[in-house]
């Protein structure tokens, strides 16, 4: 068998795992140089687009909490809300920033949330939706429900002082990486995972490498080059097996399908209880960990998932 380097379609380069551990050294090397850039020029308010919904949103929530409304100028209640949002944010001191998502001019920003309905308020945080409400609300129980998110969220945040992203710099790389490449191109994934293990040992906190090392236990299950059915026909033919549809959605998430293997385990997980449903959840999450927090499929199957649990 022979796997690309961009083994998983969306999930993991390698490549990109390099770069991102060399700037993290750097970032490292930055720090205790005192080189911290300042929070100068983040606005309190701003209107999300494509083009600046990874840096503005997801990476900016990992300084500080970001407030997302996902409205429409045609519903008064978002357009409230919109204005209370901005005075909130204006006079909040940059302890939390809003962004307003406007359904009708962006609707594929709105849709990578997975919002049900207009208006929808979403709290992010360290690159995680992690609550919500739908409609409008006073301006006051607004308020509350932000100081509070401020309050208990905040605190564990980098805050703006920090740097949430370094760029990569001509640094040598680590040769352990090339011999886990070499390996996983020959099919060789207990050498890789091997290999990423004995890297991690380390650096415990390498959530690149930690990726790289969870694509490699999904390929190692799958084994495609050893397997003789369809995965994905034979989960279909037998709906109500917790392991036949996780073999599915690994083989999904292979194909370049992620957005399928989510929907396929979170239909799954509302179906069970009890144990099957905590080993549904936990294999949701694990495959998330496969790509960026960033990615349109993860941040609206998250949602999802969140909606199916409560």
């Amino acid at each position: 068998m022979t796997t690309p380097n961009r083994f998983v379609s969306g999930a993991l380069d390698l490549g990109e795992v390099k770069a991102r551990a060399e700037a993290r050294q750097q970032a490292a090397r930055t720090q205790q140089n005192g080189q911290q850039p300042a929070a100068g020029g983040v606005q309190p308010f701003l209107t999300v687009t494509p083009a600046n919904f990874e840096e503005e949103v997801v990476r900016r929530s990992l300084q500080v909490p970001v407030v997302v409304l996902v409205g429409t100028p045609r519903s008064p209640d978002s357009e409230q809300l919109k204005a209370d949002l901005q005075a909130l944010a204006s006079g909040g001191g940059l302890s939390f920033i809003a962004a307003y998502v406007d359904a009708d001019a962006t609707p594929e920003v709105a849709q990578a949330f997975g919002v049900t309905g207009l208006p929808t308020v979403i709290a992010l945080a360290a690159g995680h939706p992690l609550t919500n409400f739908e409609g409008g609300q006073p301006r006051d129980a607004v308020k509350q429900w932000i100081d509070a998110l401020v309050q208990q969220v905040g605190p564990q945040l980098q805050g703006l002082d920090a740097q949430p992203t370094a760029a990569p710099q001509e640094e040598p790389e680590d040769p352990r990486l090339d011999a886990a490449t070499s390996a996983l191109n020959t099919g060789d994934f207990d050498a890789a995972i091997a290999i990423y293990e004995d890297i991690l040992t380390g650096d415990p906190k390498n959530a690149e490498i930690a990726q790289a090392r969870d694509t490699a236990r999904l390929l190692k299950r799958l084994n495609p080059a050893e397997r003789t059915d369809d995965p994905v026909a034979t989960a279909d033919a037998d709906p109500a097996d917790v392991d036949k549809q996780f073999d599915a959605a690994d083989a999904e998430i292979v194909a370049g399908a992620p957005e399928k293997a989510f929907d396929r385990l979170i239909a799954l997980m509302t179906t069970q209880a009890g144990e099957d449903r905590t080993r549904v959840r936990d294999r949701l999450v694990e495959l998330f960990a496969l790509f960026d927090a960033a990615d349109p499929r993860v941040v609206t199957a998250r949602t999802k998932m969140a909606s199916a649990l409560f």
